[in-house]
């Protein structure tokens, strides 16, 4: 691994194998970029991307070109038949750069590209002087993938989603996922999607040339059994689900994630899965589908607990797959679905079919390898899965998507792993904006192309923080990743414990057992009450359990505006306005957030108003109007990657708390 401190540039991922000579190589004036036309690129994007760099960075205006007659500065080629058995690997290139020019060499289309981006790198840091240097280069997982929650609140504009397919590609991922429940406007289903701002077909086709021309795979994924919530509960499908009584509760964002699976015992139900894989499948040019399966937490327990008592719970659920998986096989599709029932009841691995791929999700970020090594010992293919850790966060957990994304991809490699997806969840809202996971997925970008390349501990982790600063946010200290990840550190009332806080409260006043049940600190209570859990007891205990953390609040927030104060500097420098409004919005709410926990745990009895950095209950309403303006302003940076989807959701949660600061003021 190459010292930060010896240079002011930086590559990511980090090259396998690098040589740094003496000297530099200028750009000449007026150059050009020669592009084979054995690479198979049609449109001559790879020779476009480096001239638009070029420009861009030196204001130098070049020239693209292809054939022996028009000789670049830059050239791009295939490697001979004859190349090195490394130079032989699926994506691997050669990158020189000396004074007679700049070539890159691709095993294939993917090896080219590759190259390419690294020299975009060094182009986008150094300008028009080079540094000399030959590196030899090969990504450790085939499949490098990226997997985008699109609507469990936030539908992506299009043109958001081809800047995030531009930062993919800059950074050698090769597929996309978009998980998609009922965002997406399927013919006859408008009573599911309305409302949402879904996804249209022409909007796929549009975007699967897109990727397509950067070298990316874009993979259909649709849930076809578990987390149907919003399909469920509309009058038409209803009696699809394990619990149709249930359709006509309040909206809750706590349920959302864990009730309303597809009732497989009714034969309706294959048809209904079918009739959405059959329709989306025909948009995508990849043979991959992903039909999700996972989290079936009904299943069993409503409409289908006859069958299940006949054939147990295992054999329903993997006999619905199979079904599904073999409907794809029959198409000449290659099925994919999450593992974590599978891998619940390992009984299901030994049924699977050969041309299935497990997605083998772990989130933890102490995560063993126990669940990756017994799909590897099943026999099955599979892909690991680790997290950027955005969900229900403002500020995304830095520390935590670093360790689980470094040690599922070592695990995986380790365990003969076909890839890795890294996924990027929007629970409870999608609060989190999609531009707070660049660094979790830059981590991802490193550990798929090279998992051993960094050592574990803190000196591993801050040096690629310095490096996601340097080549991302074109910040020279190298600190500003490092600066987010410690304002995400004073987090101490986040978006999660606001929604729990909140929706405890079933809309009559009442506790919400079903809500109640996922919070740890009730679940005892509810096991063995002689009464009612009432929502006042509910909420005492919720804020009692969390008294110490509370405490942090005043001591947080110092260092949370101390941060602000350094980064704003940083931001300034790197005149990146829209990450810059994103992550000031970000800072700001938390610490709102923060204060709305302090003031809840006030008003319940938690603490006495003793430190200097309380806030009265007079203060309350001031505190309830900053909320509600904070809520304007984020609902600005919303439209600048998301459509309105499911927006209001977000606000009318903001304008509930406002509402109980105000309350409890009295």
């Amino acid at each position: 691994m190459t010292n930060e401190n010896t240079r002011e540039w930086a590559i990511v991922p980090e090259p396998n194998s690098m040589t740094v000579g003496e000297g530099a190589v200028s750009l000449p004036y007026a150059g050009r970029v020669n592009e084979s036309i054995a690479i198979g690129d049609g449109d001559y994007l790879l020779a476009r991307q480096l001239v638009a760099d070029i420009r861009s960075t030196t204001g130098l205006d070049w020239d693209y070109a292809t054939g022996g007659m028009w000789p670049g500065f830059i050239s791009l080629h295939i490697a001979d038949s004859d190349a090195s058995e490394e130079a032989g690997t699926p994506g691997a290139y050669t990158l020189t750069i000396d004074t007679d020019g700049i070539a890159i060499t691709g095993y294939d289309f993917e090896g080219m590209r590759n190259g390419v981006q690294t020299l975009r790198q060094l182009i986008r840091q150094n300008g028009a002087v080079l540094p000399v240097l030959q590196i030899e280069d090969a990504p450790a997982y085939q499949i490098r993938g990226y997997y985008l929650d699109a609507t469990r609140g936030r539908v992506p504009t299009l043109a958001w989603l081809k800047q995030w397919a531009d930062k993919l590609c800059l950074y050698k991922y090769n597929q996309l996922q978009l998980y998609i429940e009922h965002t997406f406007a399927f013919d006859g289903m408008s009573e599911t999607w309305r409302g949402s701002s879904p996804l249209k077909p022409a909007d796929i086709l549009e975007f699967d040339q897109y990727c397509a021309n950067l070298g990316i795979e874009l993979v259909p994924s649709v849930s076809t059994f578990g987390h149907q919530y919003v399909a469920m509960r509309t009058q038409e499908l209803r009696e699809l689900g394990e619990f149709p009584e249930d359709a006509d509760r309040p909206f809750s964002f706590i349920e959302r994630m864990r009730h309303h699976t597809l009732n497989v015992a009714d034969d309706r139900a294959f048809a209904f899965s079918t009739q959405l894989v059959d329709s989306y499948l025909q948009l995508f040019r990849t043979k991959r589908f992903n039909i999700c399966a996972d989290e079936t937490f009904d299943l069993g327990k409503g409409q289908s607990k006859q069958e299940a008592q006949r054939v147990g719970v295992a054999t329903l659920y993997a006999t619905y797959v199979g079904k599904l998986c073999e409907h794809l096989s029959q198409q000449g599709h290659e099925p994919m679905f999450w593992g974590d029932i599978a891998i619940e009841m390992p009984e299901i691995l030994e049924t699977l079919p050969n041309n299935v791929t497990l997605l083998n999700w772990q989130y933890d970020p102490e995560a063993t390898d126990e669940k990756i090594q017994l799909v590897a010992k099943a026999g099955a293919k599979q892909v690991v899965c680790p997290a950027v850790w955005g969900w229900n966060a403002l500020l995304p957990r830095i520390d935590d998507a670093w360790n689980n994304i470094a040690r599922i991809a070592r695990y995986g490699l380790d365990c003969g792993a076909e890839g890795i997806l890294i996924t990027d969840w929007g629970d409870f809202g999608h609060i989190n904006d999609p531009r707070m996971a660049v660094p979790g997925m830059i981590f991802g970008a490193q550990y798929a192309w090279n998992p051993a390349g960094d050592s574990a501990g803190d000196t591993a982790e801050n040096d690629l923080l310095a490096r996601i600063s340097r080549v991302e946010y074109d910040d020279c200290s190298a600190r500003f990743v490092a600066l987010l990840r410690n304002a995400s550190a004073q987090a101490v009332f986040t978006w999660r414990e606001l929604v729990e806080y909140l929706e405890l409260d079933d809309g009559a006043g009442n506790c919400n057992t079903d809500v109640a049940q996922t919070i740890p600190c009730l679940t005892e209570r509810l096991a063995n009450q002689e009464n009612a859990l009432t929502l006042r007891e509910a909420r005492d205990r919720m804020m009692r359990n969390m008294a110490t953390i509370i405490e942090r609040v005043p001591q947080a927030n110092r260092k949370l505006q101390q941060c602000m104060v350094e980064i704003a500097p940083i931001m300034a420098h790197i005149g990146k306005p829209g990450i810059t409004a994103a992550v000031r919005i970000a800072m700001e709410g938390q610490l709102l957030l923060n204060r709305v926990g302090f003031a809840l745990a006030y008003a319940h009895g938690v603490r006495e108003a003793h430190d200097v950095d309380d806030r009265q209950p007079s203060d309350y309403r001031t505190l309830a109007r900053e909320l509600e303006c904070w809520c304007e302003a984020y609902a600005k940076e919303w439209a600048v990657t998301s459509q309105p989807s499911e927006l209001h959701r977000i606000q009318e949660t903001v304008w509930k708390a406002a509402d109980e600061l105000r309350r409890i003021s009295k």
